[in-house]
């Protein structure tokens, strides 16, 4: 048996692999790989490719349902709306990236995922992002925030698709690793849905789109790696994106599957022309073989090496049916964008490779693909935080105080700032979003009453103190905000972000949080049809917080039956529908106001989740509610100072009778929704009926933010802390 040179050894280690995992590479080839195959081994068996540790817990995710047209395997999730009509949806991540390049870390992040969508035959109707960020105080945060905005808007609003949704938090444990994940909605017709896997040989190869680069080499690589004090070094690893020419590329591709000459397709992300070409053959059990000096090339004297791991952005691969290669050719010159033909699938099994004439790779498909390393790493499992009595915990000595604090603290404020530099309305579909007051955005199908709902969630947190507990409820707080606006929740994706996997207390919180997000998927009849994993967020050896987000879309049947929390009149009975407990572990009351970051998380019911979810869903549904509220983070204070702000009307709350007030006021617990209405008689009778526990917690008027003795805040006072936080963070001196 052939065994492994030092140099060889070397090199492998430099891109990323490991001892143990080059010796294996050795052992399957009976020979060391050159260079080029050796960089082909390292994008396609890093973490960011292979899923190399997470591939055996990520099969517990229920992944079907009468719905799904295609589930996780493809680059992006399928599920039938009805009328012929289909959604596309996606989740990924550009972490790493975004901490070394901010600004084109997140654009190529916007752009990277909507090829992920539209590559499945959708044109991209909404985008959402999920942002953690460091501690505001940390001399870096305030320029990775400005830069990742910027980036978001500026790839986005340039392309024409409408960012409606998401979420940005800000905590210490992100300070040397933000976390930057961005999701795509698509819409397709369910019966011409595009796939990846070449169906057959002989078929011709077309690569078409931008040039391709030296950025971006090795980014696959470096997004599964952990960071250190050289990490800006990295730079040259992230990719630069040209918003229009991606906006080019989308009417380009759907013009060609339009026109029957596409057989499979893939979109060149991560690992670039690697990925695509190896994914295309092995999926469909044929080989490849690419003639890269037709590659087009906007840098002179690229090697191989170059051009097979460059992530240059914008270009896609094609299989095109025989002899459609001309009519491919007429729609690439209509949109002016670069394209050849590369290459051909063969009967081989392999991948082959010429440059100048001469072979730079010849490899078996199966090692990089489904023979890639798939680990069972050791795993603890998670300590989990004990359940804190509420009794025991001290009521606020200054209640106006303590309300001022969690409205205007980061993780609450409101993010106009960030939301105002996204065009949320381009397309003109967009019936609600970041600015409306509704726990989801909201877009229309173009041409038909019905509606799609889309949300992003994770309280990081809640699966800090207890990953399986979190990751229930990153699932189903994304249930519930889908629910408060009248959608029928569908289907998931999700971006799975931990640390290094290689340490047991790590792989722990990933196993957990993933056996408590398919315990609610199942519950809640979620399925889970698309996602990404990111590891090795940590830097210097500290993690983030644990943090599987949840990207969720719901569907309206009737987009004018929908409900939101900014119509709340004078007048309008509150209720509150759920049980209150008053859990105030891993709560922003706890931490913001005591400094304390302990605790239980909320138990989530499942049972009761969906129990009161559906009453909600079909009171909207009926024209009974309009105005809805989920609670999540600040519990009832926040969701009713939120209702006050959006409806710009006052709100008094009746908490004079709970024992202990500040636990049913910032109790955090699950399942329950904020309800204003003028006919509350009806609305307690249903809820009675179906067995949902129902309370007359306030009422809608006046112009201030009250609670018996305990504070009356003016309203316009409570909306310069909510909204004045960003602002004034965002434009202090660096």
């Amino acid at each position: 048996m052939t065994q492994s040179s030092s140099a060889g050894l070397d090199a492998a280690l430099a891109s990323g692999l490991a001892a143990d995992e080059y010796a294996l590479i050795v052992k399957r080839l009976n020979r060391e790989p050159n260079a080029v195959e050796l960089g082909v081994f390292s994008v396609m068996w890093s973490e960011h490719c292979s899923y190399k540790s997470s591939r055996r817990h990520l099969a517990k995710f229920p992944t079907s349902g009468p719905r799904v047209i295609q589930g996780p395997g493809e680059n992006a999730g399928v599920v039938d709306i009805g009328d012929g009509q289909a959604v596309v949806f996606k989740m990924e991540s550009h972490n790493h990236p975004s901490f070394i390049e901010p600004y084109q870390g997140a654009a190529t992040g916007v752009g990277g995922i909507m090829r992920d969508v539209f590559t499945m035959g959708a044109r991209p109707v909404a985008l959402l992002n999920a942002l953690r960020f460091g501690d505001p105080s940390h001399p870096g945060t305030r320029r990775l925030v400005a830069g990742v905005v910027a980036g978001i808007g500026g790839y986005g609003n340039c392309v024409g698709v409408p960012t409606v949704a998401g979420e940005t938090n800000f905590h210490r444990g992100y300070d040397g690793n933000i976390l930057v994940n961005a999701m795509c909605v698509g819409l397709a017709d369910s019966d011409k849905i595009f796939y990846s896997a070449a169906p057959a040989a002989g078929l011709p190869v077309v690569y078409f789109g931008s040039k391709t680069g030296r950025d971006g080499i090795h980014g696959a690589t470096m997004a599964s790696a952990e960071f250190d004090t050289d990490s800006e070094a990295k730079r040259p690893t992230v990719q630069v994106g040209d918003p229009f020419a991606e906006k080019l590329l989308i009417e380009a591709t759907l013009e060609l599957m339009a026109s029957g000459a596409v057989a499979a397709i893939q979109d060149m992300g991560a690992a670039g022309l690697t990925s695509s070409c190896v994914e295309m053959a092995g999926k469909g059990a044929v080989g490849v073989e690419l003639d890269l000096d037709a590659v087009p090339q906007r840098e002179e004297n690229m090697t191989a090496y170059e051009m097979m791991l460059s992530e240059s952005q914008e270009r896609m691969l094609a299989i095109l049916k025989p002899g459609r290669e001309a009519d491919g050719q007429r729609i690439f010159q209509k949109w002016g964008l670069d394209a050849a033909t590369i290459g051909r699938t063969t009967d081989t099994g392999r991948i082959v490779l010429r440059h100048h004439g001469e072979i730079v790779c010849d490899l078996p498909l199966a090692p990089l693909t489904e023979d890639a390393p798939n680990y069972d790493r050791p795993w603890t499992e998670p300590v989990r935080q004990p359940h804190l009595d509420p009794a025991h915990i001290p009521a606020p000595t200054d209640w106006e105080a303590a309300v001022l604090t969690v409205m205007s603290c980061p993780d609450v404020a409101s993010k106009r700032w960030i939301w105002e530099q996204y065009d949320r309305h381009v397309m003109a579909d967009t019936v609600e979003d970041s600015a409306t007051g509704a726990d989801a955005g909201v877009v229309r199908v173009h041409g038909s009453a019905k509606g799609l709902a889309v949300t992003s969630d994770c309280t990081p947190r809640y699966v800090s103190a207890d990953p399986y507990e979190g990751g229930k409820q990153a699932v189903a707080e994304a249930w519930r905000n889908l629910t408060a606006v009248g959608a029928l929740p569908i289907a998931i994706t999700d971006n799975l972000n931990f640390g290094n996997p290689e340490r047991p207390e790590i792989m722990g919180q990933i196993v957990k949080a993933i056996e408590g997000m398919a315990e609610a998927c199942r519950a809640l009849d979620f399925p889970v049809v698309s996602g990404n994993v990111s590891l090795y967020n940590e830097t210097n050896g500290a993690a983030i917080p644990p943090t599987p987000t949840v990207g969720a879309v719901g569907l309206l049947a009737d987009y004018d039956r929908r409900a939101g929390f900014g119509t709340a009149k004078t007048g309008d009975t509150l209720l509150l529908l759920g049980v209150s407990r008053g859990e105030l572990g891993s709560s922003l009351y706890l931490r913001e106001c005591l400094g304390r970051e302990d605790g239980a998380p909320p138990p989530v019911d499942l049972t009761a989740e969906r129990r009161n979810g559906d009453l909600v869903r079909n009171l909207i549904s009926e024209g009974a509610i309009q105005v809805v509220h989920d609670l999540s983070d600040g519990g009832l204070i926040a969701a009713a100072a939120e209702l006050a702000l959006a409806s710009d009307v006052g709100v008094t709350l009746d908490a004079t009778s709970a024992a202990h007030a500040h636990a049913f006021l910032f109790g955090e617990d699950q399942g329950r929704y904020l309800i204003a209405t003028a006919a509350p008689d009806a609305i307690i009778d249903r809820a009675q009926a179906f067995g949902v526990p129902v309370a007359t917690v306030g009422h809608a008027g006046g112009e201030a933010f009250v609670s018996g003795p305990l504070f009356s805040i003016p309203l316009a006072r409570l909306r310069d802390a909510h909204e004045g936080w960003m602002p004034g963070y965002m434009d202090r001196p660096a």
